[in-house]
């Protein structure tokens, strides 16, 4: 799609805002319904789509994309009225008589772009969530994701029409065109470095935007945490999606008077989920293309590889891979890996991993398993992250009923369920003035000591 194409297809939607239909309570969730039924009615599809573009069996598909999906619309279909309705809320003695009150609405046309990891539940997820709030959105999927770019457009074209949802599809020509137009919101799901020319350009119109990037998500394992459980729960998120996922554990800090049990129970629990031979396991995924395959590759240090290392250039697939005795200053380190490679270091000190992890950029994520309350409580309070576990990984971003979003490096804002609803939209304060008293004590002239003293005593 050109540029002109596209400025033409926004000034659409524009006018469609601007005629009032997005507002209607009841439309927003008759568009829900729809949409709802259109990713049950393509269920098959979807997981085809994700096979086909990252490796995905149709079991992970469902749960980790197209099953949260419909999660989260059921979610929004049940609470969008009450998200959309003016809450009351006091009025100061000063402002007698009159109701104030906070009214959500929508910011109006958005522009949405998705990422490649989690094609489909990172495109409908927010879309829903722009839908609820009441705007027209155009979907921007990746490009290296055309299987689930292709059914997302089949979907959206099926339930909507392209002036009040649309999909644009292509690369980065079409990226840099979409950011050219003034959007009244933009919701981005990608890397850091693509999040600072998305914020750059809707700077430059004093748009809004929610980014959703990425970083080092750190998993700490002190001394007291349960070995077993915790390889268990950690091989599960770090290998999900071959390590493709932005919440992934990037990297273990072990307590090193556990660290040798650790890696024995997370390489028992690699052979137990994936076999002793993952990549010819069926439900194995793959590296999205070559050009991260061959970066991933260069990550590896197979001096330090204790399990795993093996790849295979030709389905782009690595196995679940455990890199030993790995400092910060090792190649891995240096940049998030976004794939299945997991960097184990040791430490002697908990007070000592804390003060670390308060220098370095602040992550999407943060794990801790423990059962050392102290250790618990230090690490929610004290370190900065988007959100996280304790004694498990990954799972926090599953849920409707909590908001999913980064801070710092990792991103801005926040969705899902409710806080889904207000990314999405402005809350005015407002104040209805009656007009049956007007109290004269805030007009001049100010000569009367009685008003003076009453104004003190409204105000306090």
């Amino acid at each position: 799609m050109t540029g002109q194409e596209i400025s033409n297809l926004l000034e659409k939607q524009r006018n469609y805002y601007r005629s009032g239909a997005t507002i209607s309570v009841k439309f927003r969730i008759n568009q829900l319904k729809k949409l709802y039924s259109a990713v049950k009615k393509y269920q098959s599809e979807i997981n085809d789509a994700l096979t086909a573009d990252l490796g995905k069996s149709s079991y992970e598909g469902f749960m980790c994309e197209s099953g949260l999906v419909l999660a989260e619309i059921s979610y929004m279909i049940r609470h969008t009225r009450s998200f959309a309705k003016r809450k009351t809320v006091y009025t100061p003695l000063a402002q007698f008589p009159s109701h104030s009150f906070k009214q959500p609405i929508p910011y109006g046309n958005c522009l949405i772009m998705s990422p490649w990891n989690y094609p489909f539940l990172l495109s409908i997820d927010p879309l829903c969530n722009a839908i609820a709030a009441g705007n027209t959105a155009i979907l921007k999927p990746s490009a290296y994701s055309p299987a689930t770019s292709g059914i997302i457009e089949k979907i959206v074209g099926e339930c909507f029409s392209p002036e009040y949802v649309a999909v644009v599809t292509g690369g980065r020509e079409e990226n840099a065109a979409l950011l050219d137009q003034k959007f009244d919101f933009v919701f981005f799901t990608g890397s850091q470095s693509v999040g600072k020319e998305v914020l750059r350009h809707t700077a430059e119109h004093l748009t809004p935007a929610v980014l959703e990037l990425g970083g080092k998500s750190p998993c700490i394992v002190d001394k007291t945490a349960n070995i077993k459980l915790a390889a268990k729960r950690i091989v599960f998120g770090k290998y999900l999606n071959c390590g493709q996922t932005c919440v992934a554990p990037d990297y273990i800090l072990c307590d090193a008077s556990i660290k040798d049990a650790f890696v024995s129970e997370v390489i028992r629990e690699i052979k137990a989920q994936y076999g002793k031979k993952p990549l010819q396991n069926k439900d194995y995924g793959k590296i999205v293309n070559n050009k991260h395959f061959t970066r991933l590759c260069d990550l590896i240090d197979q001096n330090k590889v204790v399990f795993g290392g093996k790849t295979d250039l030709n389905t782009n697939q690595i196995e679940p891979t455990v890199m030993d005795n790995v400092s910060f200053d090792d190649a891995v380190m240096q940049e998030e890996i976004f794939g299945p490679i997991m960097p184990i270091i040791t430490f002697d000190s908990i007070d000592n991993v804390i003060a670390e992890l308060k220098k370095k950029d602040k992550p999407l994520a943060l794990y801790l398993f423990s059962s050392d309350r102290r250790n618990k409580k230090r690490v929610t309070t004290e370190l900065s992250y988007g959100g996280g576990c304790i004694n498990d990984v990954v799972i926090h971003l599953a849920t409707s009923s909590m908001g999913f979003g980064g801070v710092g490096e990792s991103g801005m804002g926040a969705y899902h369920g409710r806080s889904g609803f207000d990314a999405f939209s402005h809350t005015k304060s407002i104040v209805d003035k009656k007009t049956w008293l007007d109290l004269p004590m805030r007009y001049q002239p100010y000569k009367s000591k009685f008003y003076e003293k009453l104004l003190h005593i409204f105000l306090r």
